[in-house]
């Protein structure tokens, strides 16, 4: 299958030039944008070049995959995926859930709601823009999830999501085409830590890529997108590498 590589070299308002060490020459370049803030409409620029792009790429029968600084990016990449005719399982590897609402997050960190917002739940702004009405839950698959807020927490235990571990992702087998929302910070942060909010207790990189290779070969990945991690904390290139690796497992690659 042919990829089609989008990448947005940014974390919501902020230019992360990092994240292209891991896309190939001849990707498609989404910003930075010049936005101050994270407003509905600042948001909305940054996202409605991805759903478009997705779309048509998934009309050609090529496979987006969307590179980008936040979790946030994988809303306009399924809205797009859905806008071109096709309505995936949803795979969704974090260490956070991304399941708040203005109601149940300590932070109102906006990162912190992106999965909440595509089921229905909270403010539905960014997937308005973008022409994402909700998801069903149970068409969802919750990876790791290990670092949650109390009220987030209670969200997620009596939702329809459907959560497992790494161990059991390597295993996992899903119906049609699936799309792949990976956040990096799913790595155990002992090994990798360049992120803003690391987390320990994780699974590897190895762990981490051999997983996704499983999935891959027994899955019909039809969308792949990467949240990455923080160039500045990067100091010794840890985590661009591990992103490759993950990334060139999930589309399927050899071993390196």
């Amino acid at each position: 299958m042919t990829e089609a590589w989008i990448l947005t070299p940014q974390y919501f308002e902020q230019p992360e030039p990092a994240l292209s060490a891991v896309v190939p020459a001849g990707a498609a370049v989404n910003g930075p944008h010049a936005i101050k803030d994270r407003s509905p409409d600042s948001m909305a620029r940054l996202h409605r070049p991805i759903a478009e792009f997705v779309e048509a790429a998934a009309k050609r029968g090529d496979r987006p995959v969307s590179i980008a600084g936040d979790c946030c990016g994988s809303i306009p990449v399924l809205a797009g995926m859905i806008a071109a005719g096709v309505t995936p399982a949803f795979v969704w590897i974090d260490a956070h859930g991304d399941f708040n609402t203005p109601e149940t997050s300590p932070s109102q960190f906006l990162g912190g709601m992106p999965l909440a917002m595509m089921v229905g739940r909270g403010p539905q702004d960014m997937c308005r823009a973008v022409g994402l009405t909700p998801v069903r839950e149970d068409r969802i698959w919750a990876i790791d999830l290990r670092d949650l807020d109390p009220l987030e927490r209670e969200a997620i235990d009596a939702s329809a999501l459907r959560r497992t571990g790494m161990a059991g992702f390597e295993t996992l087998k899903v119906a049609g085409p699936v799309y792949v929302h990976i956040d990096m910070d799913v790595v155990d942060a002992t090994e990798v830590g360049a992120f803003n909010y690391p987390v320990p207790g994780g699974p590897s990189v190895a762990q981490t890529v051999k997983a996704c290779r499983s999935f891959a070969a027994s899955n019909r990945v039809a969308a792949v997108s990467i949240s990455g991690w923080t160039g500045a904390l990067d100091t010794d290139g840890s985590a661009a590498r591990a992103t490759g690796q993950v990334l060139k497992a999930i589309l399927g690659g050899a071993p390196a």
